[in-house]
């Protein structure tokens, strides 16, 4: 698929991402088990500058895509500059000052065409930001549009979290048909004690045939096995190849816009990207 495409699709899944119907600690039996499964692709951060064979650095506010405000009437300007590595962590920045017309700049990366994979464990250790209107997020989205529109062809969220909620994360698929006939499944995990914002924690999902499980700092807070599109076998679509994103989304429908209680700057610091697979993949 097209570039463009994807971002018109990815843009479109602004929407739906709130839904949540769990609440849920880790469990406390399994750890994950990546025994079985080895690393294939991984950015350490060690270099002076993102690494371009890695990662695209997306630009702009969706305007040239007709869909403005990335489809949810965001405030930030997206633009390579705001992605920096400092002391090897990836710094996202999101600053109050004017960008391409818009009153906030900050960072989207992807992997597209440079990291794709079908089937996978995806782990970032990652610090959030912290204040109303700001929302970091680990997700993926299909490389092709094997099974149309988004979100018939799926998204998977690794991570995704508002900045004035600063105990909570959410995991989320999007699935079904085509938006508007999309739907979603989501889990939530509320952190015991302090927040997202005081220290690094590691994000992970374990992608397998038919199941999806979600870790935070070792420990399984959700499984899904149960979703479809729409004139497709299950597993799909969650049985071709996704990439990840990382950004910083600014304001907007969800989570709402930045207000006198939000500083600027904010920084979603990423300490490390890896990415295993099981050896038979």
């Amino acid at each position: 698929m097209k570039p463009s495409l994807v971002l018109l699709l990815s843009a479109c899944l602004i929407v739906a991402c709130g839904t949540t119907n769990s609440d849920t600690e880790p469990n406390q039996d399994p750890t994950p088990n990546t025994g079985d499964f080895e690393l294939v692709w991984q950015d350490e951060f060690d270099g002076a500058a993102l690494d371009a064979s890695k990662w695209e650095a997306m630009i702009g506010d969706g305007c040239n895509l007709g869909i403005c405000g990335w489809g949810n009437n965001e405030l930030q300007w997206y633009q390579a500059a705001n992605a920096t590595i400092e002391d090897g962590v990836l710094v996202i920045t999101a600053r109050e000052q004017s960008g391409g017309g818009a009153g906030y700049t900050s960072a989207r990366l992807r992997t597209m065409n440079r990291g794709d994979w079908r089937f996978a464990r995806v782990e970032v250790r990652a610090k959030l930001p912290i204040g109303q209107g700001l929302w970091p997020a680990i997700w993926m989205l299909p490389t092709s549009d094997v099974y149309g529109g988004w979100a018939a062809s799926g998204e998977i969220d690794i991570m995704e979290y508002l900045g004035h909620e600063p105990r909570t994360i959410h995991g989320t698929l999007h699935y079904g048909g085509s938006w508007p006939n999309n739907t979603s499944s989501s889990n939530s995990y509320n952190l015991p004690s302090g927040t997202f914002n005081d220290d690094f924690h590691v994000f992970a999902i374990e992608w397998d045939h038919g199941e999806m499980r979600w870790y935070i700092d070792g420990e399984r807070y959700a499984t899904q096995t149960q979703w479809h599109t729409d004139g497709h076998a299950f597993p799909a679509p969650f049985d071709e190849e996704f990439h990840l994103l990382l950004n910083l989304a600014v304001g907007g429908n969800w989570p709402g816009n930045p207000d006198e209680t939000t500083v600027f700057p904010q920084r979603f610091e990423i300490d490390y990207v890896r990415v295993y697979q099981r050896g038979e993949e």
